[in-house]
């Protein structure tokens, strides 16, 4: 310390020091400069959204371990990059059933989305249609068919269909979306019974919510939410008029549990544009609805949603890549919170992911403006993770990049 030598600060230098960042007045914009991750916009959405509706869509089914299991999936994996590669730029385009895409991701279908937040399906439309990449609207969504098409009618929209015991309504809801210019059908497979969505029963989560003494409670330290739901238009479906009742009774009622492959077939002969099923579980399904008619396969346990200790749609994809990948395209979701989520499932063969959860986080924690900020989290990641693998496309990318390491290994 005795040979430092000591001199009185010149003003100039701290002038530099001295410089304060200016204050951002509007309250969404400066709340979503604190997200860098999904993970950060979850707690945001978690601090604006009553508890209800961001545990729907939070939650999984019964003790939840299928999303934990989805989740850790993407934790246990070890990247192999290469390095002294020219990575200066990289491309995240692709091909997905025909069309161009920005990236490989899209906007899962998700029900009830005006209960996450007032702008639900128009801001989710409008912000894939701005990023380039697909939205898909839900049987259950919370604004129609010809909403979605007016708000965002440059975008490429695609429907999710649940086939309900009233088949005839079923297809008139296709055939809407047909004459809308949706281009992609997507059938989710997954559904016969609701799952055991627990959080929705301790919660009394129904459709409206009702005002009760813990809902007022709740909502006390989350005003804009209530003041957003009230004052604007009532909750409408895209696919029925109104229900009274929990989510999981609503489902009960209307889906029907005897589908079967036959089915998917007649609805193959329905619909003129891209097929995809959701819901795949195991490799002889996936076959048998490449078989079918589909022109892709979701691997996906619906989020956890549906029936807990399901596999894991990460861990089919080679597999399931190797049996039907030459006859039709595999697509996965389940589990994604970050970008790096989505160049390994392209590494191990998928040509395409969908996120719910990181979508809706982005919903709930600022509208149209948290799902811009979602997309622009993800794809930051993905150019990161791509740059620091030595890739500069997803043609580049191969299973090789990425080891899954075994933390549950099966025994039959």
């Amino acid at each position: 310390m005795g040979n430092i030598k000591r001199r009185v600060p010149n003003p100039k230098d701290l002038a530099q020091l001295m410089k304060f960042k200016s204050p951002t007045w509007n309250a969404t914009e400066r709340r979503l400069k604190e997200a860098h991750t999904i993970y950060d916009l979850r707690d945001i959405a978690k601090r604006r959204t009553p508890t209800a509706p961001f545990d729907y869509t939070d939650g999984s089914a019964d003790q939840e371990l299928s999303l934990a299991r989805a989740r850790q999936a993407f934790e246990d994996i070890e990247f192999q990059p290469r390095v002294l590669r020219d990575v200066s730029d990289v491309d995240l385009s692709s091909t997905v059933l025909g069309k161009k895409v920005s990236m490989p991701f899209g906007i899962a279908p998700t029900g009830f989305t005006r209960m996450m937040h007032t702008e639900g399906e128009i801001a989710g439309s409008q912000a894939a249609e701005a990023a380039g990449i697909p939205f898909s609207l839900s049987t259950m969504g919370t604004r129609s068919i010809e909403e979605v098409a007016e708000a965002a009618p440059n975008g490429r929209n695609w429907f999710q269909l649940y086939m309900w015991k009233d088949r005839e309504r079923s297809m008139a809801l296709v055939e809407r979306a047909a004459a809308a210019g949706f281009d992609t059908l997507l059938l989710t497979v997954d559904v016969p019974v609701a799952g055991a969505r627990l959080r929705d029963k301790r919660n009394g989560m129904t459709i409206p919510p009702q005002l009760t003494l813990g809902t007022v409670i709740n909502a006390l330290p989350r005003p804009a939410w209530w003041i957003n739901f009230l004052t604007t238009d009532p909750l409408k479906f895209a696919s029925l008029d109104s229900w009274n009742g929990t989510v999981g009774e609503l489902l009960d009622k209307m889906f029907d549990p005897t589908v079967t492959f036959e089915d998917l077939k007649w609805i193959r002969q329905q619909w003129k544009g891209k097929l995809v099923v959701k819901g795949i579980q195991n490799v002889e399904d996936a076959k048998l609805a490449v078989k079918a008619g589909a022109d892709a396969v979701i691997l996906s346990n619906h989020g956890g949603r549906q029936l807990d200790r399901a596999p894991i749609p990460f861990h089919l994809l080679p597999e399931t890549v190797k049996e039907i990948g030459k006859d039709a395209e595999v697509h996965v979701d389940t589990g994604i919170m970050h970008g790096a989520d989505i160049i390994a499932s392209i590494a191990k063969g998928a040509k395409f992911t969908l996120v719910g959860r990181a979508y809706l986080y982005g919903l709930m924690a600022g509208g149209r403006e948290g799902v811009d900020k979602m997309i622009n989290i993800l794809h930051a990641d993905m150019v990161r993770t791509m740059k620091l693998l030595g890739v500069r496309s997803l043609d580049e990318l191969e299973p090789g990049h990425v080891k899954i390491l075994e933390r549950l290994t099966a025994k039959s």
